[in-house]
């Protein structure tokens, strides 16, 4: 995940990143819904079938999906909990906050659905943040853990008004970066279309950004990720209070 503050020049503003091509799912109506939309059907995206879905209706993580522990990238600062991640109220909820079980020291929670793994796919994630101050991130990572790659579809940098797509690629680590400025504490429908020759980076029906160079395009089985980041002392990544990312729902896709 991108660990440097984004640069902010040649930001895109969403009408002109917007395909006026085609649209992708966002999710049909419905009022018990946390976000109002449920996921999607089966037939949504053209060419591709539904191969999972999930409500998080239950009260505990569901098969498959395996919260994080210990300290990511071994910064000792910060503490990954599985307490942190929770399901209730129809919502994957990721908790940032002072944990007294960790001697107050900001503790994050994350997880990956390391129990599915794809090569080539589509996703969508319908998501909102309850605060600024924590780096949250929404991604694919590669199955073997051997990164790079990685395919980062919305990561705030934590920023209520903006948030980034990158790509990570090559043993160097070289990287394509957007940002797109969006009111990250509403619900959104976020998605990534991932195929052999593009990636596209969509958020509610409408594509923002595509990566088209195939030799940038990471060709290795990935899972899908969610986590915050809260690396004290930072200039960029040190929350002032509490955030949570709440998730409503997950739909993935494969080509038919």
């Amino acid at each position: 995940m991108l660990l440097a503050m984004a640069v902010l020049a040649g930001c895109a503003t969403f009408a002109s990143r917007a395909s006026a091509v085609m649209s992708y799912p966002v999710g049909i109506p419905s009022a018990p819904q946390p976000s109002s939309l449920a996921p999607p059907g089966h037939h949504s995206l053209a060419g591709y079938r539904e191969v999972y879905v999930n409500n998080f209706n239950g009260s505990g993580l569901p098969p498959g999906w395996i919260a994080f522990s210990g300290h990511p990238g071994g910064l000792p600062t910060v503490n990954f909990s599985v307490k942190h991640v929770v399901v209730s109220h129809g919502l994957l909820q990721l908790k940032t906050y002072r944990d007294p079980a960790y001697a107050n020291a900001w503790t994050i929670g994350g997880l990956c659905q390391c129990g599915r793994f794809s090569l080539y796919g589509a996703y969508f994630v319908r998501s909102r943040i309850t605060a600024g101050g924590a780096n949250t991130a929404e991604l694919l990572w590669p199955h073997d853990k051997q990164w790079p790659p990685e395919i980062d579809f919305n990561e705030n940098l934590n920023h209520l008004a903006l948030t980034s797509s990158t790509t990570h690629w090559s043993p160097g680590n070289q990287e394509d970066f957007t940002t797109l400025r969006i009111d990250m504490l509403q619900w959104h429908t976020w998605g990534v279309i991932w195929t052999p020759t593009y990636i596209l980076f969509v958020v509610d029906g409408q594509v923002w950004h595509r990566l088209t160079v195939t030799s940038e395009i990471p060709n290795i089985p990935m899972v899908l990720d969610f986590e915050q980041r809260a690396v004290c002392p930072s200039s960029w990544e040190c929350p002032s209070g509490p955030s949570a990312l709440l998730i409503d729902w997950v739909a993935e896709y494969e080509p038919n």
